[in-house]
């Protein structure tokens, strides 16, 4: 049984029965058998039918927007995902016939050839809780348009998320064995990886969880796209606005509980400026109110489960007992306890500490001070991960040529914690591996296949 306990008051909130092998096996057959009258239905048409889901999702969004406070705990204020869902969906049905268009070589008297992109079959979506529904649809969206049958394993904290996507992507013509949501366990999930079910595995998580999928899928050659973990950083020059890189990195570090992929979790601010960064940030953090997700008053709610809590306060301790100072005062903050854990900023920390290079995954970030640009790329590649990095400066040249030197996925200047449906969605090191989104999206979710056609 998949069992939701609501991080709000630890109650059961929902409940599902696991498939057992033999009938997730029938779902991967149903699902194979479906998928090639999906793949001969008109590009346009498989398009249409996947807006038209997104549009029923967001038809749902105002009994959405609860059920995820009670899931995962995110302050109901915040109205949900269905904006960035939504420009998701959308950019990749737009781009959708280019990308999947044929590459074109030779078409003469004697001649056809070209290369053409074809769906890998039967794709497995492993979605995550922290944002069920952005991250589910980086992929469901593109596989489908491009002609697989999809089968969507959500997590166990958020399992009435699969249950409204297929709610709505069925409503609009997606037939129900190409889009299934399904219940599995992790050993069903493991074997059936393991018997060459799917000809794509797609799984946002953690790196154990990645290594997990790997093991299943050895030898079988099967698609991997693995975005694991993240300690993502950031680096204020001494030629930034202050006040605006302090606004970001602090909303990147705390927003969702600090439970973002691509959160802030370290900053590194120039000596010039650090004063008045910390200044800033502590400012921001001490107005925060930590609460019942469900009161729109609350801006921070509980983590997911308390165990996750349990992990940041005691990577905190552990910092504050070598020696860094803990700026925020818990009295601001009756509520802390369990899964409500509060705000953190702490300075005078280092590389040694837990807190500076394992994943907190909640609302607590650590500040640097550096000397400079050498200094700042130094600590930021100090990593294990690497997902994205965030440099604030006024000089667009300077953060390129930063970017080029910091191991990760994806570069900002002057902005943070955000996913650019455009651009492609990767990492490095133990962040993973693939790339999502973008028209190389398209690409890791097909293969090519060539076709040499003597006429004469």
């Amino acid at each position: 049984m998949i069992r939701c306990i609501s991080p709000i008051d630890g109650s059961v909130y929902a409940e599902r029965p696991v498939l057992t092998l033999d009938e997730a096996r029938r779902a991967v057959s149903e699902a194979k058998a479906a998928q090639a009258t999906w793949a001969a239905l008109p590009l346009e048409d498989r398009i249409a039918r996947v807006q038209a889901g997104v549009a029923n999702v967001g038809a749902m969004n105002e009994a959405i927007v609860p059920e995820l406070a009670h899931q995962m705990g995110r302050p109901v204020r915040y109205g949900g995902e269905f904006g960035g869902f939504n420009e998701r969906a959308t950019y990749m049905a737009g781009i959708a016939e280019k990308a999947l268009a044929d590459i074109e070589i030779e078409d003469s008297e004697s001649f056809r050839r070209f290369i053409r992109r074809v769906p890998h079959g039967v794709v497995l979506v492993i979605a995550p809780w922290n944002y069920p529904y952005m991250t589910a649809i980086n992929t469901v969206a593109p596989a489908l348009i491009a002609g697989s049958a999809v089968m969507l394993k959500h997590a166990s904290q958020t399992p009435l998320v699969g249950e409204r996507l297929a709610e709505a992507f069925h409503a609009a013509g997606v037939p129900e064995a190409v889009f299934r949501n399904v219940f599995l366990d992790h050993q069903t999930t493991s074997d059936l990886i393991a018997a060459k079910s799917f000809g794509f595995v797609n799984f946002t998580g953690s790196v154990s969880g990645g290594q997990a999928i790997e093991r299943a899928a050895a030898g079988t050659f099967t698609g991997l796209g693995l975005e694991l973990g993240g300690k993502d950083p950031g680096y204020v020059r001494a030629d930034a606005d202050v006040e605006a890189a302090a606004d970001s990195l602090i909303d990147g570090a705390m927003f969702n509980s600090g439970q973002c992929c691509c959160g802030i979790e370290r900053i590194y601010v120039h000596e010039d400026v650090y004063d008045a960064f910390v200044s800033r940030a502590v400012s921001i953090v001490e107005g925060y109110r930590l609460g019942d997700p469900l009161d729109p008053e609350t801006t921070l709610g509980p983590m997911a489960q308390p165990r996750f809590a349990d992990l940041v306060r005691a990577q905190t301790a552990e910092a504050v007992e070598m020696g860094a100072k803990a700026l925020i005062d818990p009295a601001l903050f009756p509520k802390d306890g369990g899964a409500y854990l509060m705000p953190q900023i702490l300075t005078d920390v280092t590389h040694d500490m837990r807190v500076m290079r394992e994943e907190s995954f909640g609302p607590v970030v650590g500040i640097m001070r550096v000397s400079g640009d050498d200094e700042a790329v130094a600590l930021m590649n100090d990593s294990d991960y690497g997902l994205t990095a965030a440099v604030w400066t006024r000089d667009a040249a300077a953060a390129e040529a930063l970017g080029d030197r910091i191991e990760t996925g994806t570069v900002f200047m002057n902005r943070a914690d955000y996913l650019d449906p455009a651009l492609c969605w990767t990492g490095c090191k133990d962040t993973g591996r693939g790339g999502g989104l973008s028209v190389i999206g398209y690409h890791n979710l097909t293969r090519p296949k060539s076709y040499h056609l003597k006429k004469a």
